[in-house]
């Protein structure tokens, strides 16, 4: 059986997916152990155990250190927001290196065990993918460019860390525009066009399979940079007609292009995938079911949602084939929308 992580916990960057999701999974089995790091001005994300703090804030972080005395960290803040970053880097910077910068300085500080999340956006994808850890990174975005710079902050204070370099994570969002999934629903929703591209091509995982992964570096600690995505290699646009097809969508709705017909900004990677076999190597085992884990849910041409329109489009159809893995499902927390249904939310 596997042992706890040390505690009381940090997970910073819970407006996101992999915070939100990592949030709920911990703090479901350790409870009040476990605290949710924020950005102030994300004030509707609130509950038992969720704290309101700018990562560039040094003081009001190190008071946060010092208050709960965390033995535990995830760290999943920053802002992934592509063209933000690259019409703002100093905003890029200060969030996503110096923000980092101030996690882990408490991090050294206490001595506290950490898992740090990068991305597979710090490679440019001009090569056919397949990227290993030994590959120099090579971004073509402000915000890769950044989390390069995090990585370096990271290994300078706290080289114990483990770094994961992770690709989408597949989970839901409290914002339900977040993410990949929730990005391309929400235009579905909206009955608005999504366009997506042929040639940027990433390895998604399950939140689910990540939580697992986070609890395996916890109890037994994983120092150096791992590659962690998942087994499928998916392009933006088959992932879109996965979700165009399993969401019940118009597929009408759903375009397609190339990258270099985006735009000049901001700039797209291409073929980024990642090999994960150091990370499979060294803990035995393969952390990450493909997603989405049935092959027949795979699209096998640019047409295969046009004619793949046999789903309803449940709620339960779309949490139990998107946002869980079904080989080992967890839960899924609630979005926005649904606290606000029930009577749970009030602003």
């Amino acid at each position: 059986m596997m042992s706890p992580p040390p505690l009381p916990m940090l997970i910073t960057g819970i407006a996101g997916v992999p915070g939100y999701n990592a949030f709920h999974h911990f703090r479901n089995k350790y409870g009040d152990q476990v605290i949710g790091l924020r950005q102030a001005s994300m004030w509707p994300l609130k509950g038992e155990g969720i704290i309101g703090c700018d990562i560039e804030d040094a003081a009001g972080i190190e008071r946060l250190w010092d208050r709960y005395q965390f033995q535990s960290l995830i760290n999943c803040a920053g802002t992934c927001r592509l063209k933000s970053c690259e019409l703002d880097p100093t905003m890029a910077h200060r969030v996503n290196v110096v923000g980092t910068e101030n996690i882990i300085r408490g991090a050294a500080k206490h001595h506290a065990r950490t898992i740090h999340l990068s991305i597979d956006l710090v490679f440019s994808g001009c090569i056919d993918g397949g990227y290993t850890e030994t590959d120099r990174p090579d971004p073509v975005t402000v915000y890769g460019a950044k989390m390069v710079e995090a990585e370096q902050v990271v290994n300078n204070h706290c080289p114990d860390t483990c770094i994961l370099r992770i690709s989408l994570p597949m989970g839901i969002s409290f914002s339900g525009h977040a993410g990949a999934i929730d990005w391309i629903a929400s235009r579905f929703k909206q009955n608005k066009p999504a366009t997506l591209y042929f040639d940027e091509v990433r390895t998604p995982t399950y939140t689910d399979c990540m939580n697992r992964l986070y609890e395996r570096i916890l109890a037994d600690p994983l120092p150096g940079t791992y590659h962690a995505g998942g087994s499928r290699k998916l392009s933006l646009f088959e992932i879109a007609q996965i979700v165009n097809v399993i969401g019940g969508y118009d597929p009408g709705l759903l375009q397609g292009c190339p990258r270099i017909e985006a735009g000049p900004i901001p700039p797209r990677a291409g073929n980024v995938t990642m090999n994960s076999s150091r990370l499979v190597e060294t803990l035995g085992y393969h952390p990450f079911d493909p997603w989405p884990y049935h092959d027949h849910l795979v699209p096998n041409d640019r047409n295969w949602h046009l004619r793949e329109q046999s789903f309803s489009g449940s709620h339960d159809q779309v949490q139990q084939l998107l946002y869980q893995n079904p080989n080992a499902p967890g839960n899924v927390p609630p979005s926005r929308n649904q606290l606000w249904k029930s009577g749970r939310f009030h602003s």
